[in-house]
């Protein structure tokens, strides 16, 4: 998956996955071999030339398969470490059929500030003057 040209930006800080039981409980989701698996919530956006207007983003919760650890709270822009799509096709018990995407990434880390343009001096050169 090629999110290049794309911001994202935390809406939920990462947390363990959970999903309800039988008994309506919530239970720690793992993989096959017992790993716990984490979720985050980004909003996902186009980057945009200066002047030009960007579509509309989309917020996605993306499963982490490694504790991402602290310093990632809302607002603060990141970037998915090895990110896959995996189609998904499920028959509910009563007969329809759920699918879509799922999104997935082996972590998170800090997003690289954009780099700031250069500015000239009164000679042209870089720099003040």
């Amino acid at each position: 998956m090629v999110l290049d040209g794309y911001k994202l930006t935390v809406v939920e800080p990462p947390a363990p996955k959970t999903r309800q039981d039988a008994n309506g409980a919530d239970v720690p989701v793992t993989d096959r071999d017992g790993v716990a698996q984490f979720v985050v919530s980004l909003f996902a956006k186009l980057q945009v030339q200066a002047g030009q207007r960007a579509p509309k983003g989309e917020e996605i919760k993306v499963t982490l398969t490694a504790d991402p650890g602290e310093g990632f709270p809302e607002d603060t822009r990141v970037q998915l470490i090895d990110a896959k799509i995996n189609p998904y096709s499920i028959e509910s018990p009563d007969g329809r059929t759920v699918s879509g995407i799922a999104f997935k990434a082996m972590g998170i880390k800090h997003s690289a500030p954009a780099p700031m343009p250069m500015r000239r001096g009164k000679d042209g050169g870089e720099g003040e003057s």
